[in-house]
């Protein structure tokens, strides 16, 4: 329970963070919403489903990357600036990280209910439908941007986030899908363990 109340601790802290002084009170909006909607469904269902601890765990990281996005937009992030300037980049790729989290976070939490649900029985059958379910959440989000785009305009842009990229929106699918192999490549043990320790 000490785990789980640091994690709520370290997610108020950094959405008190991020508020204060953003870049654009309406981008800092569109980029914490999903994550304080998230929070507001795991204490609602926390009594019938409850994550493991690696699962609280990286829906905390995905929260913090949101809300250091919404403080600077994706586009100004301080540090990846300074990697754009060092490493002669044409663009900030901050937004990168966020839609590789897009796919790396929603493959365990998928898998976990998946599995939790006995849903599917068939391991590689398990990995293709985690992978398609996080491809699914990808392009859901991008018809998302573009729906805000389309209504608010020049409103939008910092939530975008394209920095004129062409093939902007291909690229953060892309970056989900290879953030979804990787996490069931790389934590699919580790899962499986913390799993079998809640008699799973």
């Amino acid at each position: 329970m000490k785990y789980k109340i640091t994690l709520i601790i370290l997610f108020t802290s950094t959405l008190i963070w991020s508020a204060i002084h953003p870049k654009d009170y309406f981008t800092w909006f569109l980029e914490v919403i999903p994550a304080i909607v998230g929070l507001i469904i795991l204490i609602i269902t926390y009594r019938r489903f409850q994550f493991t601890n690696l699962v609280y765990g990286l829906i905390l990281i995905h929260s913090c990357i949101l809300m250091v996005g919404g403080h600077y937009t994706y586009a100004e992030v301080p540090l990846f600036d300074w990697i754009k300037e060092a490493l002669d980049q044409s663009r900030n790729n901050y937004d990168k990280i966020g839609h590789f989290a897009q796919g790396f976070i929603p493959a365990i939490i998928a898998r976990e209910i998946l599995i939790k649900k006995k849903v599917v029985n068939n391991q590689k059958w398990l990995n293709v439908i985690i992978v398609s379910i996080c491809m699914a959440i990808s392009v859901a989000y991008e018809f998302i941007e573009w729906f805000v785009a389309e209504t608010t305009g020049e409103d939008a842009e910092s939530f975008l986030g394209t920095q004129g990229y062409v093939w902007d929106t291909q690229s953060d699918m892309l970056y989900a899908t290879i953030g979804a192999v990787i996490a069931l490549i790389v934590l699919g043990s580790f899962h499986n363990k913390q799993l079998h320790d809640l008699k799973i």
